[in-house]
């Protein structure tokens, strides 16, 4: 983490409290981030003790007690996020990053935020999901002045109830939220809760969605519905970190949808309870088993389970087309068409044209290893297993559990060492064709349809 002062010898107006020059000067310091690992939780160095949670490719906001008072400092600017390796985007976003810091504050804590503006328009802070006095809301112009370039706002409000939200302007947002700002905000409960259990790993992520031209760098903040990089936190299979766990760990994963899309998120290999939206805590009379959770436009969800079964477990979207990188949607489906004619006139023309798509997409994996693709542009289907190409992009990562995993080791353990004799395996020998079965006659010894409704047997009943 780098420590920046922005505000030498710098002027600031501020909203919703009067704060002269001598206040501005005693600002808490901003914190930048830039690098695209997970960190390590930030265990609270002071104010009410909680439990850290991981936030996936990302990190959380330090601060200072003024008084009682729990301090961030925001700084609202334009940044680089790699995506991928060698893959870069540019965005708006907070503290150095897209998504911004996570923020995580106690039940019942008083809460002040400095926000300060970088970009080259103005903004606002909308604190998604929180009860807070309504001009502590941060919709421009309706609860407060916007916040002009080069200058800080602050805000004030007790954090009234635990819970996973998110943070976002409420300014120009077709282009702010589109060009990546968004966070998370995590509100711990003071105390034992009956609906909040303990869990042994926390983790939290925002989907995003960019629209970035293969050779370019800057989304299109216009696209309404074809986007074509999906991402956790703003990075893409397989520039994502997997998720590490003990085995029998009480697990939670906290997901937030800032897109313009329903994303369901699908878990291999187990089970879990939906505990907790944005609105707070399920019923325990209101949860049932799923292994995909349908996480709509504006929504966080909130899963838990226990990771009882040893593997590389899939973690991703089940849209199949979130789960791949930037695409034509206009090319045409080739699947069964003979091309060879054709290819040996369009290679007179262009020696290192290949054939792609006759016999499905699946070669993409390996020839994007190969083929040139412009600079600074995500392959389609990439990153590799231990069994080969994974053929896969976008919202996909992996939870690893172990049994040998350390308690709060985050680190990732390789790859699984499956049992010998357990992995699927090519059949030896040839295998005959199917059994033909004759499908019973339904005609009568005239020859006639049979369309009588006859009661079954006592044979057929037993």
């Amino acid at each position: 983490m780098n420590r920046r002062n922005f505000f030498a010898g710098a002027a600031t107006a501020v909203a919703a409290a009067g704060v002269s020059r001598v206040s501005m000067a005693a600002l808490p310091e901003p914190v930048s981030q830039s690098s695209t690992a997970t960190a390590p939780p930030l265990v609270p160095p002071n104010g009410r003790p909680y439990n850290p949670v991981v936030t996936l490719n990302g990190w959380t906001l330090p601060w200072r007690m003024n008084a009682g008072v729990k301090e961030f400092h925001l700084v609202a600017a334009p940044v680089v996020r790699e995506m991928a390796p060698g893959f870069k985007v540019n965005m708006w976003g907070y503290n150095g990053q897209s998504p911004g810091p996570t923020i995580e504050v106690v039940e019942g804590d008083r809460v002040r935020i400095y926000v300060t503006n970088r970009l080259p328009e103005h903004t606002t802070v909308h604190w998604h999901g929180q009860r807070l006095p309504n001009s502590m809301d941060g919709v421009g112009g309706i609860t407060q002045p916007h916040i002009p370039p080069g200058k800080t706002f602050v805000y004030e409000f007790t954090a009234r109830r635990p819970g996973t939200f998110m943070y976002h302007p409420h300014a120009d947002e077709m282009v702010q939220m589109a060009m990546g700002m968004m966070g998370f905000w995590v509100t711990h409960p003071k105390e034992s809760h009956p609906l909040i259990d303990p869990v042994q790993r926390d983790f939290c992520f925002l989907l995003g969605s960019f629209d970035v031209e293969p050779g370019s760098a800057t989304p299109k903040v216009n696209t309404m519905t074809d986007f074509n990089i999906w991402s956790f936190n703003s990075r893409v299979f397989p520039g994502i970190d997997t998720l590490n766990v003990r085995r029998g760990d009480r697990v939670r994963i906290r997901v937030g949808n800032l897109t313009m899309t329903n994303h369901p998120i699908h878990i291999h290999g187990h089970e879990f309870e939906v505990t907790g939206t944005d609105g707070g805590p399920v019923p325990r009379t209101a949860r049932w088993p799923e292994v995909s959770v349908d996480v709509a436009v504006g929504q966080m969800r909130q899963m838990e389970f226990i990771a009882d079964e040893e593997g590389d477990w899939s973690l991703h979207c089940h849209k199949a087309h979130h789960t791949m990188g930037p695409m034509g949607h206009e090319v045409p489906t080739m699947i069964g068409v003979d091309q060879k004619g054709v290819v040996e006139k369009i290679r007179k023309l262009v020696p290192d044209y290949m054939v792609m798509g006759d016999k499905g997409m699946a070669d993409m994996g390996e020839m994007e290893m190969e083929m040139p693709i412009p600079d600074n542009t995500m392959p389609m289907m990439t990153g590799a297993g231990p069994f080969g190409s994974a053929e896969m992009g976008g919202m996909f990562t992996l939870l690893k559990v172990r049994r040998d995993q350390k308690p709060g080791d985050l680190r990732d353990p390789g790859w699984f060492k499956h049992p010998a004799g357990t992995v699927a395996r090519e059949v030896p020998g040839a295998v005959g064709p199917p059994a033909t079965r004759k499908a019973p006659s339904a005609k009568d010894d005239n020859g006639k349809t049979d369309a009588s409704v006859r009661k079954p047997s006592s044979a057929h009943n037993h």
